[in-house]
Order: structure tokens, then sequence, then C-alpha cells
């Protein structure tokens, strides 16, 4: 019997892992009888015959096909799992498989983090490789800000949504175990694993009714940024970071969502009229901050060397009160270390109003004295 060397299970582990990234940012058009085959077996699965099919493009087009979701109490449940909804037996039924699949692995999987059961060297490298990286890339960099852009016309109807190639967080873990993992799973399991793995790699999100099932096309465009090891979030400089076919759109500077306006077209009043502090931050990047100087009108208070950064300058001006909602001032630095593009960011940083020297600002944001600050070899 040849064994495999944990090396050799890490390089295949991280292959499956950007296999399933891929089927995640896929952006070609749904395999409609895929999808459609693929569902229509889960449902035989809870004892429901084929629904019928309804494909929309984009997952705000759905909200309109979508009946108002019913929030049922313990005791307001039928007393027959059977006489369930649909949706929550399906929800049921995928809950099961991945707690029988835990078993197997001695690993838990959960949406909002994972606790181990074992400590394995195995699932260690299935933690590390691919369970977090699918995690960060596709739930928290992409699933999670497409939920959120659909909450300015009220909570979206995805209670018990599933979401075809943005699934591919949990099924690309489970199927990682069993192909570079050496787990096998009961046949019975398995086959319904290919199922989701089936969906995970033929459409977008779906919602699965009492006899008809509303299922989204996949996204038509997607932009990341390589963070490495496997991780991505969405970023696009120049137009929107996700698109789908109808043209329904989320814009993301460096991973945080924001207005169109961000991307396209930020001016000093945009920023300054604008309530969320972390846009207003993006928005500034974007713009750049020389530009944003000198539109805003910011008045420079001092300027000095920055002992921790060799060559550059420390720019510490007035800050508009509504960009930090305080009196305050910013001081523009560069990091320390390069980009991966090898490129050294100017940022500026929010610091007390009281205070007047770039050096005492600068030695403020480490919580160091500036007598402290002034001795440091290089900043990162």
């Amino acid at each position: 019997m040849v064994r495999t060397s944990d090396t050799e299970r890490r390089l295949r582990a991280a292959a499956i892992r950007d296999e399933w990234l891929g089927r995640a940012y896929a952006c070609e058009p749904a395999d409609r009888a895929a999808a459609e085959a693929a569902v229509s077996e889960l449902y035989r699965l809870i004892g429901e015959g084929p629904p019928e099919f309804v494909w929309v493009p984009s997952p705000a087009a759905a909200r309109p096909l979508l009946p108002a979701p019913v929030r049922l109490r313990g005791t307001e449940m039928p007393a027959r799992p059977a006489d369930w909804p649909v949706a929550t037996r399906l929800a049921g039924l995928a809950c099961d498989l991945r707690g029988r699949l835990d078993l197997r692995t001695g690993r838990k999987w959960s949406p909002f983090g994972w606790e181990p059961f074992s400590g394995r060297p195995t699932g260690e490298i299935m933690v590390e490789g691919v369970r977090d990286p699918l995690r960060q890339s596709v739930i928290e960099g992409l699933l999670t800000p497409l939920r959120t852009a659909l909450m300015p016309d009220g909570p979206p109807p995805l209670d018990l949504a599933w979401r075809g190639q943005h699934d591919a967080a949990w099924v690309g873990y489970y199927d990682a175990w069993r192909r570079a993992g050496s787990i096998g799973y009961r046949p019975s399991d398995a086959a319904q694993l290919d199922l989701w793995a089936v969906l995970a790699r033929s459409c977008g999100w779906w919602w699965p009714g009492e006899h008809r099932c509303v299922i989204a096309e996949r996204t038509s465009s997607v932009r990341t940024e390589d963070l490495g090891g496997g991780r991505h979030r969405l970023h696009d400089a120049t137009g929107p970071a996700v698109v789908y076919p109808d043209g329904w759109s989320v814009y993301s500077w460096h991973g945080t969502r924001v207005p169109a306006w961000v991307v396209e077209e930020p001016t000093a009043e945009l920023i300054s009229a604008e309530p969320n502090i972390e846009v207003r931050r993006c928005a500034i990047e974007r713009l750049g901050w020389d530009t944003y100087i000198d539109q805003a009108g910011l008045r420079l208070v001092g300027a000095a060397p920055d002992p921790g950064n060799d060559g550059s300058e420390l720019r510490l001006y007035d800050l508009p009160r509504t960009v930090l909602n305080r009196p305050a001032r910013v001081l523009l630095v560069v990091n320390g270390s390069l980009e991966r593009d090898g490129t050294r960011r100017r940022y500026g940083l929010g610091v007390p109003a009281h205070l007047d020297d770039p050096l005492a600002a600068a030695a403020w944001t480490y919580g160091l004295p500036v007598s402290r600050y002034a001795e440091l070899a290089r900043r990162t």
C-alpha cells in the first residue's frame, strides 16, 4: 500500500480548494439541465415530486417571485416531519448529511466557524489549506456582501435558500476530505454530497418551494484580489466587482462593499455627505489622498521625516468634522512594507485633534511615546 505524505496531501488539498474557488467565481451560463436534475433528486429524497422550475437572471430578480418567509415556532410545526415545508425538510436533509460527514472527518462544519473534534494532522491540512480559505473567500468575501446588497429593499427572503455556486465553501471542504484526506463516506452520503456538488458547479442561488423552485443564473463577472494562500476578496477599482446577467451588481473596494459612486466618481463633497465611516475611508483611498486634500481644502498642520520609514514623510492635516464625526486630524503615512504588487501604499490615519506634531501623532497610533517611535528601525 502506497502511503501519501503530508506534503503531497497538502498540495492535493490546495489544488482541490482552488478548483472549488473557481466554481464559486464561475461566470459561465448555468447548466440548467444538470441543476434541475439535481434539485429534482433532492426533492425525491424528501418524498416530493419534481417542482416547476423558474429561472431568473440574479438573486435580486428572484424577490418578486418568492412568498414572504414563514417563521414557525417549534409548537407551530406540523407533528409529522413529512408535513413540514419543503425548504425546511431540505435544510434538515443537508444538516443531517453534514452531521454524518463531520463524524467521519472528525471536524464540525458551521457557516459561522468550525470547531475541532480531533487534532489529527490530516485535519490540520484540511482546516488551514481548505476550510478556512474557502470560508474567507466565498462566505465572508463573496456571499456576505451579496446578501448585504439585497438589504436596502428590506430583509432578503433568504431564510431557507441555497447558494448554488456559493455553496462551494462547504461542498468543497467535504469533497477535499474524501479526495485528499483519504476519508470514505457511506455510499448514500457520498451520493447526496454529489448532488450538492452538481448544484455548486451548475447554477446560482435557488429557493425551493412546495411546487416551484426559483433558480438564479450564475454571476457574469467577478473581480477579486489575491491575498495569497487561497484567500481572495472582492475588489475592482474601475467598476462593479460582481455583475449578474441582468445588470444587478455589487461594488467593492478591497473587500468593503461600497456604493457605485465610490468607484465610479468619488468627490470630496460626496465623501463629506456619506454617513458610513468605512465607505468614506474607501472613497478617499479611491480618490487619492492628494486629490482629496486639494478638493477638501485641508489645512496642513505640520510635516516631518518619518524615522520609522526612511525616505518617507509624515504629513498632518486638519480633517473636516464630517469625516470621523468628531474633531480630528489625519496623519498621512507611507506603508513600511511592500504591497503584493511591489508598491508602497499611502494611507491616512485618524488622530486626536489636539496633536500638533506629526511625530507625536505617529507615535500615538502605535501607543508609544515620541522618543520610542523615533527609535524604530522600520515600522510596518
